[in-house]
């Protein structure tokens, strides 16, 4: 079974545009388990992961393409939540979907995806977004 971990924020284009690529894998459908994470870094409310309509999206696609799909839910700095979720499941890959940014909103703010990319030897696929 090939270990995808799938980053998923509260972007439906970004989580379609993460389920598309791996739906386009060179792989047999049904060989491909996804664990779908999504980090709250804010949530003063107690949400789950199954409130938030990108997970749902991004799940329906993947099952719909054959892919058996589990969901995970993190509190915290999302890369970080990303590098232990694959290290945990001893991920074969990471997908993410880059947020479009300015540099200089790089250098103020950080990247994910750079953390993500720089903090493991993991292969890492960075998609972009899908519309409709």
């Amino acid at each position: 079974m090939y270990q995808i971990v799938m980053a998923v924020d509260t972007s439906e284009a970004r989580a379609r545009g993460e389920a598309d690529a791996v739906l386009g894998l060179p792989r047999d459908p049904s060989d491909v388990h996804v664990t779908i994470l999504h980090d709250f870094t804010n949530n003063p409310s107690g949400a789950s992961v199954t409130q938030v309509s990108a997970v749902r999206r991004a799940r329906e696609r993947l099952e719909e393409g054959g892919v058996d799909v589990e969901l995970a839910e993190s509190s915290g700095d999302p890369a970080e939540a990303i590098l232990e979720t694959a290290d945990d499941l001893d991920a074969d890959m990471i997908v993410l979907a880059a947020r479009k940014r300015s540099p200089t909103g790089k250098v103020i703010f950080g990247s994910v995806t750079q953390t993500v990319i720089l903090g493991t030897e993991r292969p890492v696929l960075v998609c972009s977004e899908q519309s409709g």
